[in-house]
Formats: structure tokens, C-alpha cells, sequence
């Protein structure tokens, strides 16, 4: 009878003793949080068990590591600060656990509520009240899976993640990065001009247009995630153009922004537009420059109108026109608008689209963007069959224009010679080779022979006096 209570006093002593002797380190133990607070994340977790771990008293080295925290397997555990791994009630005491574990779901050492979620890549987990997670199944604009099948693959170019496409699906890339819609029929059937090439006449092997006309081939812009890229392009091969036949007088980046609000006419801004509607507007009614009128950039799925145009122009005799409104804003006052003659399309034959470009300059061209070009990052691009293996919403495309700027070979180390076109996208300078890439030539790979256009810069005498 007398005992019980005695060996009880000592382990009490015992427990004290211990606790008077211990290190400094201790207290910490004592103002941690209990993890009963934060919850026992683990209920059915096996840590006092998996140890063979149950100290009597208190005994801070009978400690395990507990996601992102420390827990005991010693009887002080249960005393001030409820610090006890998830399985000591149970293994330890035999006890049930003095509060039900908390619901919730666990992700890189955080734990989540029923319903929290985190994003992985563009797919969005919830936590499920069972505890599991559960993910979106949308492909993503970034695959890495992807990425390292290219990269495996000796397709003759190199994949990466472009950081501004991470987070974004395969469906907002194509819905959001491109813009160019497809030409009606009647477009498509334009007349081509064909560009004769005289008798023996021998093309070089290699061009590049910023090397024949320097300071006057524009840098890429950024379209952002604004479906613009029929703004952007004709933009940009007009702005090379009326820079070239100027003979470097005027040297305008044009503005993108210009057509995206101002030409409405069966034009959709950055939902998308048509280049027989830009290369009409530009003639017409002639755009500002980029300085004057900046890209304002339409963020994906904003609500709203799209942005008033700011600019209108009206006609000053011999079809030149004049702006009617100041620049957008404050601190540029140039607001001359530039104009160019009706475009022209180029026959889809290679050498004609070579001599056009070596003699007047960049051209336009329309391509199909696979899932796989997203992720270009150098080397000489053509559409790879990796995503064939894999669901059919993994394989999607749309259409885009581009500003071809030149061309070449390479070797390659099979001993294979691949041509290429060299081009400039719209995605700013971070993306591809510093916003260009190649691609193969000849082969009308992506369509990019299909529908090339030129145009001539509308300059007249008086623009070429010394400004």
C-alpha cells in the first residue's frame, strides 16, 4: 500500500532533479509552441514507435524530428507545453490522443486547411477533407517532361523554361501569345509578286539584315500577354522598312499600340487581328511612333474595354496625313505619323523570298505556333513529334506572324547542313536567341513560307532633308 505512492515520490524527485540540472537550452523547450496548437499534422504517424522510443521523466535527447519541427517521446511532454509526437499517447501510454487531430493536408513542410490549395506550375491542388491532395490535369505552357525529351532528342535546337510562360497553360499560350488570325481565302489568294532572279544569279549562303543596314533594324518588342502579334509584326517589319527606304532619316520604332486601339475595324486589339486590316491601316491612316504611344499591355483575362485609341491623324494633300491629337504622353512631342504603300506578297519559293529580303528588307510572315516552340531557347527550330505520345490536349496550335530578318546554314555534327531563316518574335528580348530564332528553310516548316509579305516605306522628297 505504502509503496506505490514512495516510488511515485521519487519518480516525481527524479523528474525534478532533472529538470533543475538541466542545460540553459531547456527553456526554449518550454515557450515553443505546443505542436497540439499547431496540430498533430501526422495523426496516424509512426515516431515514438519507429524508435522504440518512451523515456521516463524528462529526457530532452528522447526527440524526433517532426515536420519542420522537433517532438518528445518523454513524460515531461504531456506536463506544461503539449510538445508529444503524434503516436506517444498511444505507443507510450496506451492512451487515446487528448485531442483529435486536426484536419488538413501536408505540402513542403507546411500544412494546408481542408480547401487551402497551392499552385503547381498552372495546375491549382486543394486539400480534400480525407486529407489527399487534388490537382488540376490542365497542360501547362512550361512542361519540363517536354523540355527534357527535346533536349534528349538531337532535334537541332535546345528547350528551356522561359520564366514569364511559368504558371500559364498550354491553352492561355495559344490564346494569349499570338494573335494573328488565319487570312480568309481571299487574302491567301492574293497575287504574289514574283521576284525574278536574273540568270545565274547566286543568292549568298548567309545574310543578316542588321549587318547590311545598320542601326536601322528594330530590337523585339514584348506583346506580353496581350494576342497582338498582327500589331506587333506589321509594326516591326514597317518600322525596318520605312527606316531602310528612308535611307536612315527616319528611324521610328512604330507603335504597336497605335493599331491595337485605333484600327477597330473588324480588328479585335489584343484578342486578336488580321495583317490585311494592319498593312490597310498603316497606309490609310499611318501610326505614330512607339515613343509617342507606348504599349500599355492588356494583362489575360482583364475585364474592361480595351484602351480608346489616342490618336487620330487626318489628310494634309498628296496622301500624306498629320496627327490630330499630342502623344499619350507628356514628355514626347514627336507625334509625325509614318505611312506605308499597299503590301505586297511574296511567292513561297525560298530564293524569291531571299532576294526580296536582301534588296528591300525584313519581311512578314505568318507561322503555326506548336506547344513545343514555347519552349525554344536557340538552334534551329522545327516542330518535334514529342507530345505524340501524350493526350491529344497536349498537342495544340495557333496561328502568329513573325519579321524574317535574314538567313543561313549550319553543320551539324551528323554532317546533315540545315538552312534556316533567322526571324524576330514578339516576345521580348529574354525569350529564344535574345528574342530571335531560327528556323529551317525550305521546307515551309510551321507555314512560314505560305504567306510572306513586304511592303515599301511611304516617303516622299521632303522626308529625306536632314532633320
Amino acid at each position: 500500500m505504502w509503496r506505490c505512492p514512495s516510488g511515485l515520490l521519487l519518480l516525481l524527485l527524479l523528474a525534478g532533479q532533472g529538470a533543475l540540472g538541466a542545460r540553459r537550452g531547456r527553456w526554449r523547450r518550454e515557450l515553443a509552441p505546443g505542436l497540439h496548437l499547431r496540430g498533430i499534422r501526422d495523426a496516424g504517424g509512426r515516431y515514438c514507435q519507429e524508435q522504440d522510443m518512451c523515456c521516463r521523466g524528462r529526457a530532452d535527447d528522447c526527440a524526433l524530428p517532426y515536420l519542420g519541427a522537433t517532438c518528445y517521446c518523454d513524460l515531461f511532454c504531456n506536463r506544461t507545453v503539449s510538445d508529444c509526437c503524434p503516436d506517444f499517447w498511444d505507443f507510450c501510454l496506451g492512451v487515446p490522443p487528448p485531442f483529435p487531430p486536426i484536419q488538413g493536408c501536408e505540402h513542403g513542410g507546411r500544412i494546408y486547411p481542408v480547401f487551402g490549395t497551392y499552385w503547381d506550375n498552372c495546375n491549382r491542388c486543394t486539400c480534400q477533407e480525407k486529407g489527399q491532395w487534388e490537382c488540376d490535369q490542365e497542360p501547362c505552357l512550361v512542361d519540363l517532361d517536354m523540355i527534357n525529351a527535346i533536349n534528349q532528342g538531337n532535334y537541332g535546337w535546345q528547350a528551356g523554361n522561359h520564366s514569364a510562360f511559368w504558371g500559364m497553360t498550354l491553352d492561355e499560350g495559344i490564346r494569349y501569345r499570338l494573335g494573328t488570325i488565319r487570312p480568309s481565302s481571299s487574302v491567301m489568294n492574293m497575287n504574289e509578286i514574283y521576284t525574278v532572279l536574273n540568270p545565274g544569279e547566286v543568292l549568298p549562303a548567309a545574310f543578316e539584315a542588321s549587318e547590311k543596314w545598320p542601326n536601322l533594324i528594330h530590337e523585339p518588342l514584348d506583346q506580353g500577354n496581350c494576342a497582338g502579334s498582327w500589331a506587333f509584326s506589321t509594326a516591326a517589319v514597317a518600322s525596318d522598312r520605312v527606316s531602310i527606304h528612308s535611307l536612315g532619316h527616319m528611324t521610328p520604332v512604330l507603335s504597336p499600340q497605335n493599331l491595337l486601339s485605333c484600327d477597330t475595324h473588324h480588328q479585335q486589339g489584343c484578342r486578336g487581328g488580321r495583317l490585311d486590316g494592319a498593312w490597310w491601316f498603316l497606309r490609310r491612316r499611318g501610326v505614330v511612333s512607339d515613343h509617342c504611344y507606348p504599349f500599355s499591355g492588356r494583362e489575360r483575362d482583364e475585364a474592361g474595354p480595351a484602351p480608346p485609341c489616342m490618336m487620330h491623324s487626318r489628310a494634309m494633300g498628296r496622301g500624306k496625313r498629320q496627327a490630330t491629337a499630342r502623344c499619350p504622353n507628356s514628355h514626347v512631342h514627336a507625334n509625325d505619323i509614318y505611312q506605308v504603300t499597299p503590301a505586297y506578297r511574296l511567292g513561297s519559293n525560298e530564293q524569291e523570298i531571299m532576294k526580296e529580303l536582301m534588296e528591300n528588307g525584313p519581311v512578314q510572315a505568318l507561322m503555326e505556333v506548336h506547344e513545343d516552340f514555347f519552349l525554344y531557347q536557340g538552334g534551329i527550330y522545327s516542330h518535334t513529334p514529342v507530345s505524340l505520345s501524350r493526350p491529344e490536349q497536349y498537342r495544340r496550335h495557333g496561328t502568329h506572324s513573325v519579321k524574317i530578318t535574314g538567313w543561313g546554314e549550319e553543320r551539324l555534327p551528323d554532317g546533315r547542313t540545315l538552312k534556316y531563316w533567322t526571324a524576330a518574335n514578339s516576345w521580348g528580348p529574354s525569350w529564344g536567341e535574345r528574342g530571335h530564332f531560327r528556323i529551317v528553310r525550305g521546307a515551309n516548316e510551321c507555314d512560314i513560307e505560305s504567306f510572306v509579305l513586304g511592303v515599301w516605306g511611304r516617303v516622299g522628297m521632303e522626308d529625306m532633308g536632314h532633320h
